[in-house]
This record gives C-alpha cells, structure tokens and sequence, in this order.
C-alpha cells in the first residue's frame, strides 16, 4: 500500500475501514475497506479530516475483491437463484423458488483448495424454501492474482458447482394396504400424515384406495390407481420381511422396475423405490413413516417431487448421516439427519 494525497486518490481502493462521527447523530464506517474512491467521495474525505489515504498499489495482473468475487459467482450462479450487490467484497445466493438444491461436492472441495478463494454452501441435497440462503462466496485478501482466480475457474469446469430443481411432480395416489384397514377394523392413520408430507411440495393427492392383503390384491390396486394419471404411487404399510407383508410383491407384480428395496437409513430401512415404464415413480412406505419426525421419506421426497431419477448410489451415499438421533421433540429439518 502507499500513502497518497486525498485529491488524487480516485480510482484508488481503500486498505481500511474509515469511521466519519457526526455528533448525536452518526458513528459508522462511512467508507469500507476495498472501497474504490470516486470523485463524489473526495469533499467527503476532506470533510472527515482525510487529508492523506493510504491506498492498495494496483498492479497488472491483481484483481480486486469485488471483481473477483463477481467471478466466483459466475462458477455458482445457475437457474432459480437470485444475488445479492457485492458488499464488502461478498456476494450471496438466495433461493427464487422452493426447490431441491443440489452441490458439485468434488469440483467445490477443489475450488475451496486453493489459496485465497472460499464459497460456502449449505448442505447439498436438501429441499429449501424461496428465500432460503444458498451460498457466499468471496476471496480471502482485498486484491488477488488473476492466476489464483484462473485457477478456481478451472478447478469448477465448466458447469455451475451449485442447481436448484424447481418441483415438477403435481399429483399422487395412495395405496393403504392391510385388510385391518380396508375392512375398518382400525382407522388409517397413515394416510392423513402422507397427503401432508406430500402437501407441503406442493403434491395434490388424487386418489386414495384400500387393497387389503394379497400381492395380486396390491398389485390390482396399484394398477387401478395408475389410471387416475397420478405421478407418484404411494403404497403405504407392509412393507417388511414378514410373510404376511405383501406390498414389496405386490409393487414388482405391478410391472415396476425396483431400484431398491431397503436404504442405509433409520428410521425407514424398508423403504423401497421404483419406477414404471412411462416414468411414473412408485414408493413402499414402511410404517416409520407414520409415527417418526423425520424419515427415509422425507429424504426421497424433495427428490422425487423435483423429478430426479434416484439409483441405488443415491441411496448408498445417505448412510452417513442416515441415523436419526431421536431428539425429543424433533428439530427436523434443522438437524444433522440426512445430510
């Protein structure tokens, strides 16, 4: 940095914050550091007592703080997000729309690996809400190497490190299984909870049917709940290893291709996942799902709802950070499960 004249410092950026105190009325920082002077400034600074500033030595080939965090938003920015102004050399990324927001973890660990650059994200593969924070990003000093920032431009690649999936899927029908149910012996009690999981993504329930017990039983009502055009098919309750639970039949019965049955997760290790044809997705809910704060479901959901075509790598991964704490009362979604 050198220390120049106030008059000729336009066009110069200011190494540190400068505090203008205004009695019984104002005491702030009135220029921040990596301010770029301009001439309107100039009087200000005098009238502040600034008769000399000491100012950053721009030299060809250093970028400065504002202009490179401009750069790194480029590596992040995509669809469905909105910016802020740079202020104080950041730039932060909100949510324009509800969504599932997605992170390029390996092209973003090597971005964050290089020196003086830093983009923080929240936790990739969660459903947010219009509004909700995405991510900052700026470089640690007030200048830096343009070959410091080449670098982190090659490191990303080519496509955004960050993607927020709008929700595409409108509509879904519900299979209660278990002749208990169907013949009213109990009341469902796990219908209500899923049509509200499937609310709160803007999923309309079209239909809502009971099959009893049987796989061809099942397997009979899935097929008459496809004809209402539903996108997701939802068959909820026996889903375990016993006997007597036929749902995971009845689904493969019904034409749909598995692409799993079971998830590293609890609670809702006998989750199952599949897909028809035509694209629509079909779930076997286990009974978890009906009494737990938060779940496989909840997980595979955001998912499904933004049309993300899951295979077992996707499941494999949630193991760590698949185990539920159990905490009385839940804090889900603001709690490690899942991520």
């Amino acid at each position: 940095m050198k220390l120049i004249k106030t008059e000729e410092a336009v066009g110069h950026v200011l190494c540190h914050d400068m505090t203008q105190i205004i009695k019984d009325t104002y005491k702030d920082a009135r220029f921040r550091k990596g301010h770029v002077v301009t001439a309107e400034d100039i009087p200000v600074l005098l009238s502040m007592g600034k008769e000399h500033l000491y100012v950053w030595e721009m030299t060809p080939g250093m970028v400065h703080e504002n202009d490179a965090a401009e750069r790194l938003y480029a590596l992040c920015a995509n669809e469905h997000m909105d910016r802020s102004a740079v202020k104080e050399g950041k730039i932060e990324l909100t949510a324009a729309c509800d969504g599932f927001f997605r992170v390029n973890s390996e092209k973003l660990i090597a971005v964050n690996s290089l020196e003086d650059i830093m983009i923080a994200t929240r936790h990739g593969g969660t459903a947010v809400r219009k509004g909700d924070k995405l991510a900052g990003m700026r470089v640690i000093p007030l200048i830096i190497e343009e070959e410091k920032l080449q670098a982190a431009e090659k490191a990303a690649g080519n496509a955004p490190l960050l993607e927020l999936l709008p929700y595409v899927k409108k509509t879904a029908a519900i299979v209660a299984t278990g002749s208990e149910v169907k013949k009213g012996l109990i009341q469902d009690t796990f219908t209500p909870v899923v049509r509200d999981k499937l609310a709160a993504y803007g999923i309309q329930t079209v239909s809502i049917t009971y099959s009893g017990d049987g796989v061809e039983n099942v397997a009979n009502t899935i097929a008459e709940a496809r004809k209402t055009g539903a996108e997701i098919i939802l068959c909820t309750g026996g889903m375990s290893v016993d006997p007597d639970d036929n749902t995971p039949g009845g689904i493969k019965a019904s034409g749909a291709r598995i692409v799993t049955y079971g998830a590293p997760v609890l609670p809702g290790a006998m989750f199952l996942l599949g897909y028809y044809d035509d694209g629509t997705v079909v779930c076997g809910l286990p009974g978890c799902v009906m009494y737990a704060g938060a779940t496989i479901f909840d997980l595979a959901l955001p998912r499904i709802a933004a049309g993300v075509e899951m295979t077992r790598a996707d499941f494999a991964v949630m193991g760590e950070g698949g185990l539920c704490l159990g905490c009385k009362p839940c804090h889900w979604p603001v709690c490690p499960f899942g991520k």
